[in-house]
């Protein structure tokens, strides 16, 4: 491996290069005006595929945004890897907290400052020098890469998922190779084992046809925002933590005492942890540390309330309504629209007489998953974080939500391997988004063995 690992440290400088130039795209998802960038980032994507030795790049239009697809030359009897990575990004206000502009991508440090950086231009990145290093130094890779590059992971992947039915033969694989989350540390590698799933709700209270005059009618007709409280607090219990949805933690698979071993072993310290983020301390759910709750316990979160005056100064309103956003993190084996309903359900029945409550799913679902810790690619995945960062790496559970994962393994009945280069203070969908270097690197480094190492397995 030496003369890869010689060749990326060489052209480090140039590849962080090339990669500013991908950064300086807004390539927003979510915005119409931005479309034509969402183009531009496809074919920059396209162009590069083509440089480091990728055959039939295509770039696939959509519904959507484009899906840019292609493959190494065929390996007889070498196993298969399908590299997935998406250029689109998430908006990037507000504006006015971005210490440098957030498309002007600015190193400082040993930190490389842009929206997009880690999530997730940077990170799928690193497998298109690596493939460039393999092509240059050796004419190839030893194994058959096909790569999957998409432009709606950040609106839902609303493309990908009859994308991936229809070209299913084409992208057979024996694992899915996606760069997408983070390690705990540059000192204490992990790699991510599963993922929690999504779904999300809009409440809206209406007490009255308009608001009111809080003198006039207070006391005498309800406030939406006091229902819609009371609400509330009937799901999720303020002291202890705990959902109070009936229903709601029937399908929750509970951890083994192997992982519960496994999750307590990594360095963690709730104090500094609550200080990162400007809280007092933590808090969550009863009887289980702050790695389980974030990871491998379900959520009910508030994202977000409105409902009369909340402008400078006092006007003294009775709101007529009010209502809330609400998003439930999923763990393996719950079911986004079987959880919806429980709390759509809940929600009704527990709605007061004097209230009307109306309550809309929102279309956003993504599956939970959990990745087979036993599996060839996966040990090899561990060899190779082993021999970059000189330590085994933890086995982790992520508490976001990559929808794609599970539709990947559903369909092409692959298992995915969770292999991320962030860190978990880069700052992702937040202004000052930034991607160590020191981790690119690495990156570049562990990607290169897990090639060597995969190709020398075979399919065994």
């Amino acid at each position: 491996m030496k003369d890869i690992l010689t060749y990326l440290k060489k052209e480090k400088g140039r590849f962080v290069e090339e990669l500013c130039e991908l950064l300086q795209i807004p390539s927003i998802s979510t915005s119409e005006a931005h479309k034509p960038q969402m183009a531009q980032a496809a074919s920059w994507v396209s162009r590069q595929l083509k440089k480091v030795g990728v055959k039939d790049v295509t770039v696939h239009k959509t519904a959507g945004h484009p899906i840019v697809t292609g493959h190494t030359p065929h390996v007889a009897g070498a196993p298969t890897v399908l590299v997935y990575g998406h250029y689109d990004v998430q908006p990037a206000e507000p504006l006015e907290l971005w210490k440098t502009p957030p498309f002007e991508p600015t190193v400082l440090g040993s930190k490389l400052f842009a929206r997009g950086s880690a999530d997730d231009k940077g990170q799928f990145y690193i497998h298109l020098k690596v493939l460039e290093a393999f092509k240059q130094v050796r004419g190839g890779v030893p194994i058959n890469v096909k790569v999957l590059i998409e432009g709606e992971e950040e609106i839902g992947s609303p493309s990908l998922v009859p994308f991936l039915r229809q070209h299913k033969k084409d992208l057979a694989c024996d694992a899915i190779l996606v760069s997408d989350t983070h390690m705990h540390g540059l000192k204490t590698p992990s790699i991510t084992t599963s993922l929690r799933g999504l779904t999300c709700l809009e409440v809206k209270v209406r007490t009255a046809s308009t608001d009111m005059h809080s003198g006039t009618y207070g006391g005498a007709i309800a406030n939406a925002n006091q229902v819609l409280a009371e609400l509330l607090v009937q799901c999720k219990d303020p002291k202890t933590g705990k959902v109070k949805i009936p229903g709601f933690y029937d399908e929750v698979r509970k951890l083994t005492p192997a992982q519960r071993r496994g999750l307590k072993a990594i360095p963690h310290d709730d104090a500094r942890y609550a200080r990162s983020v400007g809280a007092r301390e933590v808090f969550g759910e009863r009887g289980f540390t702050s790695i389980e709750r974030a990871g491998a316990r379900p959520t009910f979160e508030v994202n977000g309330m409105w409902g009369g005056h909340i402008g400078e100064g006092i006007k003294t309103v009775l709101p007529a309504e009010a209502g809330a956003k609400i998003s439930m993190r999923l763990v393996a084996d719950q079911d986004p629209t079987v959880v919806a309903k429980r709390v759509k359900a809940h929600l009704l029945a527990i709605a007061p007489p004097h209230a009307k409550v109306s309550v809309r799913k929102l279309d956003n679902d993504g599956l939970p998953v959990m990745v087979a810790e036993d599996s060839p690619a996966m040990a090899v995945a561990c060899e190779a974080v082993e021999k970059v960062f000189g330590v085994a790496p933890f086995l982790a559970l992520e508490g976001g939500s990559i929808p794609i994962v599970a539709d990947f393994k559903k369909v092409l009945g692959a298992d995915p391997i969770l292999l991320g280069f962030g860190l978990p203070d880069d700052n992702l969908h937040a202004p000052n988004e930034k991607f160590d270097l020191r981790m690119f690197d690495r990156g570049l480094a562990t990607v290169a063995y897990f090639f060597e190492l995969f190709g020398a397995q075979g399919r065994g």
